[in-house]
């Protein structure tokens, strides 16, 4: 097969009937919320942690198509590279993959260790780059993949204290446009999605009186949850012609 000629139409494959979809930190809040959208779209469903093991059994409990739980650190190349050979050798090729692992560990960069500061690093971006560069080969022979990075709105809104996580996002959303340009005559979109501020386990230390104030502060002035992000990703699965973009589901906070 070759490639098609420009400004022709790109040859892609059929969309498969029941897509094997890996969703990276599944444990718990969007993670989870993801992984039973997509089990209810009729995905079967590889549900990755890192140290939550009973946080992934219990979302697994939650599906009805074939699921696997799988533990990985994201931010070693080997260790991931080991996940998705077990993701293949029980559930097959990796159609849908939906990049959510990422840590938060605010501070001022004054402050803050070089340690600490790259370990965000390593496992937000690295991390991604090493589930999206695992799956992308595959799903550019096979002409049809869907790569959906999580990212945040500190990624576009400056935050105090947030320098490691808003410039892991920030990369997270320049590798989601870039790999877009490089595998989108294959069949395989890449986007992001940015949710809102959500009740998860990464915002349990946020005090009532911030979300009370942020709150205010939105055109939409309310929080949301993840179950009510998660169906947005559903544009990314459908839509053949969209990619490269970012989807704000954040109340419009990304426009204060």
């Amino acid at each position: 097969m070759t490639d098609t000629t420009a400004g022709a139409r790109p040859i892609s494959a059929q969309r498969p009937e029941k897509p094997v979809a890996l969703v990276t930190g599944a444990s718990g809040g969007f993670g989870a919320a993801v992984a039973i959208e997509l089990d209810r779209l009729g995905c079967r469903v590889a549900l990755h942690y890192n140290s939550a093991e009973d946080g992934a059994r219990e979302v697994s409990e939650r599906l009805t198509n074939d699921s696997i739980t799988v533990q990985a650190n994201v931010g070693s190349w080997d260790s991931v590279s080991a996940l998705h050979r077990r993701v293949v050798e029980e559930l097959g090729e990796v159609d849908i993959l939906v990049s959510n692992a990422a840590i938060r560990k605010d501070a001022l960069m004054m402050s803050q260790s070089p340690e600490v500061w790259g370990e965000v690093i390593q496992t937000n971006l690295m991390g991604t780059f090493h589930v999206c560069r695992a799956v992308v080969p595959s799903m550019v022979k096979r002409r049809w993949g869907r790569i959906i990075n999580v990212v945040s709105p500190s990624a576009l809104v400056a935050t105090s204290g947030q320098t490691a996580y808003a410039a892991s996002k920030s990369g997270v959303i320049a590798l989601t446009r870039t790999l877009a340009t490089e595998c989108g005559r294959r069949g395989v979109t890449v986007n992001a999605i940015s949710p809102g501020f959500m009740e998860t386990r990464m915002t349990a230390n946020a005090t009532e009186k911030f979300r009370q104030n942020l709150a205010a502060n939105l055109p939409v002035p309310r929080l949301t949850t993840p179950e009510e992000v998660a169906p947005a990703i559903r544009v990314f699965l459908d839509n053949d012609y969209v990619t490269g973009q970012v989807l704000s589901v954040d109340g419009g906070i990304s426009l204060t």
